[in-house]
């Protein structure tokens, strides 16, 4: 097969935004990163496993270029010099890397190393999984033509106004059916010109179309910075990333991620200072009218008025729930989209595969969302500990 990840800038937005304030901030703090497949009934051949050790060892074989080292501080100014020197040193690592078929998909993948290092592995290592399953598994040219057709059918109802959503961004890398399918689309949507397409988390198209590269943080960030350090309260996790974020950014790129502890927790620190710095607040999971209509009240209790901050929103999204979303918050709020495996992911049957973060600095960390099946955890034990500081912090 050929090479996948040909590029270190094939990769989503914010690895760059959470890398730079790692690397500023907490370039001694070590992680582990644990694969799991969402999906019942996929099974991972070993020709797959096969194959995805093959392409993650091509993968850690790359390096930055100067040219994309250039562009990036020139195109997101939000970067800053000394973080692109040490991007001209770094590399992916192979031996941080463990790939088997020891788990009931039949894939087993784990990463180990400074989190520095290892974050960025993730969206890579997804993408490889994904183009090789449906490379291997199916007639591939007969799901990209099938592709091709979905592309042709999204355009034309954004064109005659089927499709209202404002405004959106493609946000598919990690679920993609291959880079080509990828790379088609954001063609197409820039021959097109959708005025309502704004960009793509996906630096390399961002930087060969000439659009804007989308992303801030990650559930990571929160996770790491909120858990992985033994002195802190996990239920403060929100206000401790925040507050490294700011120092950080300032005002700059300043989406907040509201459900990595749920969101009622977060909104316990999201209070008028960083309701003010942070220009919005991104939706992952529960119910998107119910949280939008939440944050709008948070506003203006503080204050603030909901139409100068963003709801971004960014969970299992396709143009039919965005419209319904869109149009229930139009004059309420700004709304924008990220749209990742509708757009991006295979046209049938799409993989729902994540790569989290599950230890820091040895003790374990975990994601109470706002639908607990986007949930994860290696150990029961610490969930009821996390579960219990927040419910102590809600009812007092």
């Amino acid at each position: 097969m050929e090479q996948i990840i040909k590029s270190l800038l094939d990769t989503d937005a914010y690895k760059f935004s959470m890398g730079q304030a790692i690397f500023h901030q907490f370039s001694g703090d070590h992680a582990t990163w644990t694969f799991k497949c969402r999906n019942e009934n996929i099974h991972f051949t070993k020709e797959m496993v096969k194959e995805i050790r093959r392409q993650v060892g091509l993968y850690c074989n790359l390096r930055f270029s100067e040219d994309e080292l250039k562009w990036l501080p020139e195109k997101n100014i939000w970067i800053h010099n000394n973080y692109c020197d040490y991007l001209r040193f770094w590399h992916p690592r192979k031996n941080e890397i463990h790939i088997d078929t020891k788990a009931p998909c039949g894939l087993n993948i784990e990463a180990k190393g400074t989190w520095g290092n290892t974050s960025p592995y993730e969206i890579p290592i997804l993408a490889i999984v994904n183009e090789v399953y449906f490379r291997m598994a199916y007639d591939y040219d007969e799901l990209f033509e099938k592709f091709k057709t979905k592309v042709a059918d999204i355009i034309a109802k954004l064109k005659d106004g089927t499709y209202d959503v404002g405004v959106f961004s493609e946000f598919g890398a990690r679920r993609r059916l291959s880079f080509e399918a990828q790379d088609y689309l954001i063609r197409s949507l820039v021959e097109a010109n959708i005025p309502s397409f704004v960009g793509t988390s996906n630096v390399y198209l961002a930087k060969k179309y000439g659009i804007k590269a989308v992303g801030t943080l990650a559930h990571e960030y929160v996770m790491t910075v909120g858990q992985g350090h033994h002195e802190y309260n996990p239920a403060y996790s929100n206000k401790f990333a925040m507050d490294t974020w700011v120092k950080e950014y300032g005002i700059l790129n300043g989406i907040a991620l509201t459900d990595t502890i749920t969101t009622d927790c977060f909104l316990r620190d999201f209070q008028l200072t960083f309701a003010t710095l942070f220009s919005g607040v991104r939706h992952d999971s529960g119910d998107p009218i119910a949280w939008g209509e939440k944050i709008i009240e948070h506003y203006k209790e503080l204050g603030i008025d909901p139409m100068t901050k963003t709801l971004l929103f960014s969970d299992s999204l396709n143009m039919e729930k965005a419209t319904r979303i869109y149009q229930h918050f139009k004059g309420k709020a700004k709304v924008a989209f990220g749209i990742g495996t509708y757009l991006s992911g295979s046209p049938v049957n799409p993989l729902n595969i994540v790569m989290k973060v599950t230890m820091v600095n040895g003790q374990p960390v975990a994601k109470i969302s706002d639908d607990p099946s986007k949930s994860i955890c290696k150990d029961s034990k610490y969930v009821d500990y996390l579960k219990r500081c927040i419910s102590w912090r809600m009812t007092h």
